[in-house]
């Protein structure tokens, strides 16, 4: 049965069935675009991990379809090809077989490391579209491999790419190719994920190609002009069911990695009819450290927030965030300006993406979640691998809980919200690829926060090194405000790191080219989701199915959730939990 919004969207679709191919036409060639892009480029963290991007764009740079990917980078190639546009002295200079790199922090908004490529896309001599991606180079030549963890300014981060035209009408130009992959420490892998994430342009510029061959430009333009509609149309409906009326929400990063400052990240969400405002002032300056973003990825970061809430189910097209404004102070760390370091640009922004949540939790009780945990927890080794007598560099991102909500716990080993489509690296690539032994990897018990609906699980992941020429490099975040509850949910549990050398261990969360040696192991744990509701309120059923799993031990039964566990099998003692529950709830 067709609800009140369907039929009011459906009524000015002169052919809704044809707008639908279309729609998912283009989804399908981005889709394929990111399979491209996975299975022609050669570092790990793009075909395993899936550090990367793609988007197909009309010719006014909005968005067509998207595969799965990292969130934030997709909510902001948009802005990247207008840059672009805008460099080259506009769209009239735009020539088929044209292609355009760019990583300029304080115009993508991301880190050095991420690489924007922009393709033109013609049909009949005429400007229609562009395809573009983002993927993740394992190195871009700053003062440490792959990227520092103490940078105090952007020089030291790496090779700085304005919109930068690396084809011609169809002919590489070398010499600016050259340049570019010189200045990786790992070279041959920068060139060969840049000639893959050309062929993925290309991939899509011949699906693109396809779609208007099928149904002719003008059925497709004017199918695109109604999927915007749709768009629209939905964001209002859904907006229009908020209260109207400021919502605030405040939390701190631990500091910006070369100070023990922590760092503010304030938000106010403003709702008025159908239209949003986000508003970030209050958030702290721009800082020394690494904590800094430009302010595009800002902007994608506040639209992740607002797709969190605002019809997550309905894909993204160039119709959404019309109605969504957002306010950034300059110079601050959501408006980084030269030299501000942006190496880490994300971590205030997985905070923000949660404060958002948290503010409208009162008018979104049933959209709403705990915050998760937060943050990429980044572990990264250099060094010499001796079975190949040669350099290596591994980055990984590293899962952790997600916060409950109203129908359901929370999820566990999940990664962070501004990753997406992310993976893990599997283990056995891991001790191919590098010189470790993964000794541990699982769930850690007890960290998810407490509540109705328990939060998500961290993960525990160990290491132990199986070389005498390596370094140790750590960015773990959120232990000032971790993961918290709603709702009268509780909080979840800290990251952790030990390093153990054989003699002592050691306790860090932040690292920079800390030398380890053969034996040395690492242990890595990283915090749950928060909970959502009172623990109390939780079935004792499902409170003694977490202790089996072994989700929660017993005492945590007790003292988080007030069952109590006969202490000679796995059965709940009724009666005397509901005397615990009676007399200790708050």
């Amino acid at each position: 049965m067709e609800t009140k919004s369907s039929v009011q969207i459906y009524q000015f679709l002169e052919n809704p069935i044809t707008t639908e191919i279309i729609r998912n036409a283009f989804s399908s060639a981005a889709e394929e675009m990111n399979a491209s892009l996975a299975r022609s480029s050669f570092s790990p963290i793009i075909y395993e991990m899936k550090d990367c991007s793609v988007g197909i764009f009309n010719r006014h740079a909005e968005l067509l379809g998207q595969s799965a990917g990292l969130p934030i980078f997709l909510g902001n190639l948009d802005d990247c090809i207008k840059i672009n546009t805008n460099h080259i002295g506009g769209i009239n200079n735009y020539k088929p077989g044209d292609v355009y790199i760019m990583n300029d922090s304080y115009l993508t908004g991301t880190h050095l490391n991420d690489i924007t490529v922009i393709s033109p896309v013609f049909y009949e001599e005429e400007l229609v579209g562009f395809t573009a991606n983002r993927a993740h180079w394992l190195d871009v030549g700053g003062q440490d491999p792959g990227f520092s963890m103490n940078a105090t300014e952007i020089y030291q981060e790496g090779i700085r790419i304005p919109p930068t035209k690396i084809y011609d009408a169809g002919v590489p130009r070398r010499d600016v190719i050259n340049l570019l992959t010189t200045n990786s420490r790992f070279s041959d892998a920068a060139l060969g994920d840049l000639n893959a994430q050309i062929a993925a342009c290309r991939t899509g510029e011949k699906r693109f190609h396809e779609i208007i061959k099928r149904f002719g430009l003008e059925t497709v333009t004017r199918s695109i002009i109604d999927i915007f509609k749709q768009s629209e149309l939905l964001d209002r409906e859904m907006i229009a069911k908020i209260k109207d009326g400021v919502y605030e929400a405040e939390g701190c990063l631990d500091n910006d990695g070369v100070s023990s400052e922590p760092v503010k990240v304030k938000v106010k969400v403003i709702v008025e009819g159908e239209h949003i405002t986000i508003d970030l002032t209050g958030s702290n300056d721009q800082v020394r450290g690494m904590t800094n973003c430009g302010l595009a990825q800002t902007v994608s970061a506040c639209r992740v927030a607002f797709k969190e809430l605002i019809s997550p189910d309905a894909p993204v097209t160039g119709g959404n965030f019309r109605t969504l404004k957002v306010n950034v102070p300059k110079r601050s760390i959501f408006s980084a300006e030269q030299p501000a370091a942006c190496v880490f640009y994300y971590s205030a922004l997985g905070l923000l993406i949660d404060l958002v949540v948290k503010a409208l939790s009162p008018s979104l009780k049933d959209k709403s979640a705990g915050a998760h945990y937060g943050d990429s927890m980044i572990i990264t080794f250099a060094g010499k691998d001796p079975r190949r007598n040669s350099s290596f560099l591994n980055v990984e991102a590293t899962a952790g809980g997600w916060g409950g909500f109203a129908e359901n716990d929370g999820q566990s080993g999940l990664i962070n919200n501004v990753n997406g489509d992310f993976k893990n690296l599997p283990i056995e690539v891991l001790e191919d690829k590098y010189p470790f032994k993964v000794t541990t990897y699982g769930f850690r018990p007890n960290s998810g926060g407490p509540g109705s609906s328990r939060g998500g699980l961290g993960i525990i992941r160990g290491y132990e090194v199986l070389t005498d020429e390596a370094f140790l490099y750590l960015w773990l975040e959120r232990s000032v405000t971790p993961a918290w509850g709603l709702f009268e949910g509780g909080e979840a549990s800290k990251p952790d790191v030990t390093i153990y050398d054989g003699v002592k261990e050691e306790k860090a969360l932040k690292a920079n080219a800390k030398p380890i040696k053969n034996g040395n192991k690492i242990i890595v744990k990283t915090g749950g989701g928060g909970g959502f509701g009172h623990p109390f309120e939780r079935e004792t059923s499902r409170v003694l199915n977490d202790v089996i799993d072994g989700y929660i031990d017993r005492q945590a039964a007790l003292e988080q959730y007030g069952v109590i566990i006969k202490p000679d099998r796995l059965e709940v003692n009724e009666q005397e939990t509901v005397n615990y529950r009676t007399t200790n709830k708050n």
